[in-house]
């Protein structure tokens, strides 16, 4: 094997280029780390997440697996107990629950299990959400379920520059991490800098200041209240918007600073909205704020129905339009 060429200099780059940077570079500095998934290698995945990353470090390395989740997720575990660190690709979203059992039962329950004694290190990527006009079980969300999880680690990045640097952390991270990538923003650019210090996995940032409103969400939602805030803007409105980047543990210290300022919290995301990841953002603002707060804690989702049809699944998702209208409602309170 020639040598592999890492990310050297600032650049921009796709969210999914900027994930693959970030798994090449990873390999690079450890060679226990291995990806396994469904067609990863030659073809690059159905996302081409992984393109060319079987031709620079092997077979050996980057596993085409059968279609059988369950059975990656068990290899995975196995080859952690080795002292490797499997990067397992789920291939839609919808396809994770045939290793919820695996996930949830033993994955997550491992190093509690021996008190502290064994390290999990595996990273489950997981292309997530809608906006791909698909079909049944590719566009869902379900990080509220691993999130429920204790044991898990639940991040979801929004940008190239954190996707590129919260794949490594991830892989550095010595228990299992649930990593959620939006894949309808995998084509959406952005600067990336391998040699600036990257903020830490599970903290979450304030993407735009504002003083009227705060608006919450994560992943593919944070491009969303971004569009949201430029069009209040333009009509004397000022939010707030927060990407959090960790669905579970959630760094609260920036939405709660921010709802004292604004007194007010609009929660916005791609999933349904009961038993949510916005209802316990909610609650618990609720809880540790309730006495900054103006207006109730507005949710914005999608609704309590399976996911639909690719010809109405804009009627199911989240907008612009939608955060708005609840960003009127709590300013109106």
């Amino acid at each position: 094997m020639t040598e592999v060429q890492t990310l050297a200099e600032r650049t921009t780059l796709p969210i999914a280029k900027a994930i693959n940077e970030g798994l090449r570079t990873a390999m690079v500095e450890n060679d226990r780390v291995l990806l396994m998934g469904e067609d990863i290698g030659p073809l690059g995945g159905v996302f081409r997440v992984t393109d060319k990353l079987q031709a620079d470090f092997g077979s050996a390395r980057v596993l085409d697996t059968p279609l059988a989740e369950a059975g990656i997720v068990g290899s995975a575990i196995g080859l952690a107990l080795r002292g490797y660190r499997p990067v397992i690709e789920i291939q839609f979203d919808g396809f994770i629950f045939p290793a919820f059992n695996q996930i949830t039962t033993q994955l997550a329950k491992i190093r509690a299990r021996h008190d502290g004694t064994v390290d999990m290190p595996i990273v489950i990527r997981v292309p997530y959400g809608g906006h791909i006009n698909s079909i049944e079980h590719h566009e869902e969300s379900p990080e509220a379920y691993f999130a429920h999880t204790a044991g898990l680690r639940v991040v979801a990045p929004s940008t190239a520059n954190d996707a590129y640097w919260m794949i490594q952390q991830a892989i550095a991270s010595n228990d299992p991490v649930l990593f959620f990538e939006p894949k309808a923003k995998y084509w959406q650019k952005g600067e990336v800098d391998p040699a600036a210090a990257a903020s830490a996995l599970h903290q979450s940032r304030i993407a735009r200041t504002g003083t009227d409103c705060t608006v919450v969400g994560f992943g593919a939602m944070v491009t969303t209240l971004l569009q949201a805030a430029e069009i209040a803007q333009s009509e004397g409105t000022s939010l707030e918007v927060i990407d959090l980047r960790t669905v579970s543990p959630i760094d609260y210290e920036p939405v709660l600073a921010s709802v004292r300022k604004t007194g007010r919290l609009v929660v916005a995301q791609e999933a349904s909205g009961n038993a949510s990841v916005g209802s316990e953002i909610a609650a618990t603002v609720a809880e540790r704020a309730f006495y900054s707060l103006q207006a109730p804690v507005l949710r914005v989702s999608g609704y309590d129905v399976p996911f639909p049809a690719a010809a109405i699944e804009p009627l199911f998702l989240p907008d612009a339009d939608r955060v708005l209208e609840a960003v009127d409602r709590t300013m109106h309170y």
